[in-house]
């Protein structure tokens, strides 16, 4: 602050009460900004997780190193033994899948040994048996497509048609003219989607396989098959419409040739999530922007709750007539949790802890509720008979406290954010088949970010958009309980013989059953 002196009051004692009025709003400032070290400090090389465990609890292990005796991984499966006085905890390895192959090996000692010291021979009693766990290396093959030609001999002398000759006709193949067979597609998209592992990577992995498949013609394939899946996209896309629930997230992409405009400006990746847990359905969407107009065009004619952060862009859900939008519990809690992340591990118990112990109860009824598999009108009247007043204690809480903290200070940002978002956080109690924040959304986002780290950018926007689609149906069949290589083969299959909406309604992750797809491995 800059003071000129001829500004200065002559009384003494008024320079005495500005310079304590100045020391206190310097002492104030300056505990704004050394809280906002703390928690950039926090986030930068503390944890990334917000469950806060105790400082002797279990610590990781360090890097490079071997853990020791006593770290080592625990094989071990806990079961209960149920005894009329008591539970007794029994231990024991736990047991390979019983799906998988076996393949025996047996020890057996010489057959000299089989006599017994008095002459006889030894009967067999029984057997010892131990199981250990084989992995084979991928095994890469060639399927030859033969057709045989037919000719009649007797034609051959005809001069006008010549000979008749037949043949069957080219099987319909996902990519035609490819070497790409459904098998190879769905490891390639697999390995990129699910396991994270970019194209030139895998292009050294099939070296050491014996075969050399360019990262050129892996993105192409990749492309083409994501246009051959289109007609699934759009049943999706009608099914997460067609809901009564969405809950709907972004998260930054960088596309390098977007036209007009620089390689380092930042797009989107959006999720639009059906919350029907019964039926989810994850639909992701690349745009070059992360305006509203993207929700509004999405959800057209949509009817229903929608659930969101706090982010501007979705502020004219409010005023939808047919849209009810309620917020995310998550995010209101995550500004508390700042609060005690900033203040290191020497804190005292304070005014966040107190937030945080109101968030708790409603997520404990929620737990409750869950565990006991309540009906969506139990649900409903348990929100409203018990979270209801939890809430409305802590509404007071909240707008006591907010007189009574700096609005600049973390914990008067986190009380704000929770004010001014509450006639969204409260939404849930109104319907059993709403939850009380976004997670499935944030959670749906997750395995995109997680590739990102690894694959950085995508070089077109055709290829985000392809990007998009490929993991809309990866994470829709996740979500759907179906093993992800399996299902892209099975749809791989089938696609090039659909034509009629009932073909692709058929291939859609709810409509598939685990028999269907492993007949797909067996011909």
């Amino acid at each position: 602050m800059n003071v000129e002196a001829t500004t200065l009051p002559d009384d003494s004692n008024l320079l005495k009460q500005m310079l304590v009025d100045f020391q206190g709003h310097h002492d104030k400032e300056t505990g704004i900004l050394l809280e906002e070290i703390s928690l950039l400090r926090a986030q930068l090389y503390g944890r990334k997780s917000e469950k806060f465990k105790p400082v002797d609890g279990p610590q990781p292990l360090p890097l490079f190193d071997m853990p020791e005796p006593t770290d080592t991984i625990d094989e071990t499966e806990e079961e209960e033994t149920h005894i009329p006085a008591h539970n007794r905890k029994k231990r024991g390895r736990k047991a390979l899948p019983d799906d998988l192959p076996r393949v025996e090996r047996v020890h057996d000692i010489d057959d000299a040994d089989k006599i017994c010291t008095c002459g006889c021979e030894l009967s067999r009693i029984g057997e010892a048996v131990s199981e250990q766990l084989d992995v084979i290396p991928a095994r890469v093959q060639v399927i030859r497509h033969i057709r045989p030609k037919y000719a009649c001999k007797n034609c051959e002398g005809i001069e006008d048609d010549g000979p008749t000759v037949k043949i069957a006709p080219v099987p319909p193949q996902i990519i035609p003219k490819s070497i790409a067979s459904p098998g190879l597609l769905s490891h390639i998209l697999t390995a990129k989607f699910i396991d994270h592992t970019p194209f030139y990577r895998q292009e050294k992995q099939l070296v050491r396989l014996g075969v050399k498949v360019s990262r050129t013609s892996m993105c192409k394939w990749a492309m083409q098959a994501a246009s051959a899946c289109q007609p699934l996209l759009n049943l999706l896309q009608d099914e997460v419409l067609s809901g009564k629930f969405i809950n709907i997230d972004e998260t930054t992409l960088q596309v390098l040739q977007e036209p007009g405009r620089s390689p380092t400006t930042k797009s989107y990746m959006w999720i639009f999530r059906r919350g029907d847990p019964t039926k989810p359905v994850l639909l992701y969407q690349y745009h070059p922007t992360r305006s509203g107009d993207v929700v509004r065009a999405f959800l057209r004619d949509f009817q229903g709750y929608v659930q969101t952060d706090g982010y501007v862009a979705y502020n004219f859900l409010d005023y939808e007539k047919d849209i009810h939008h309620i917020g995310c519990w998550a995010h209101a809690r995550r500004g508390f949790k700042n609060v005690i992340k900033a203040q290191g591990k020497n804190r005292k118990i304070g005014a966040a802890d107190a937030a945080l112990k109101y968030i708790k109860k409603l997520y404990t009824l929620e737990r409750h509720a869950r565990k006991n598999d309540f009906s969506v009108e139990e649900i409903y009247r348990m929100r409203q008979d018990e979270a209801r007043p939890i809430l409305e204690d802590f509404k007071k809480w909240l707008s006591k406290k907010s007189l009574q903290t700096p609005p600049k200070g973390l914990l008067g940002k986190a009380v704000s954010y929770t004010l001014n978002q509450w006639h969204r956080l409260i939404g849930y109690i109104e319907d059993g088949h709403l939850t009380p924040d976004n997670n499935m959304a944030e959670n749906s986002i997750r395995p995109f970010v997680i590739g990102r780290k690894n694959w950085l950018f995508s070089g077109t926007p055709d290829g985000a958009e392809a990007s998009a689609l490929l993991y809309s149906l990866i994470e829709t069949a996740k979500a759907n309980d179906l093993e992800p290589y399996a299902y892209l083969r099975y749809i791989f299959d089938r696609l090039p013989t659909s034509s009629s909406l009932e073909d692709y309604e058929a291939l859609l992750p709810w409509n598939i059953a685990l028999g269907q797809m492993k007949r797909v491995f067996t011909g």
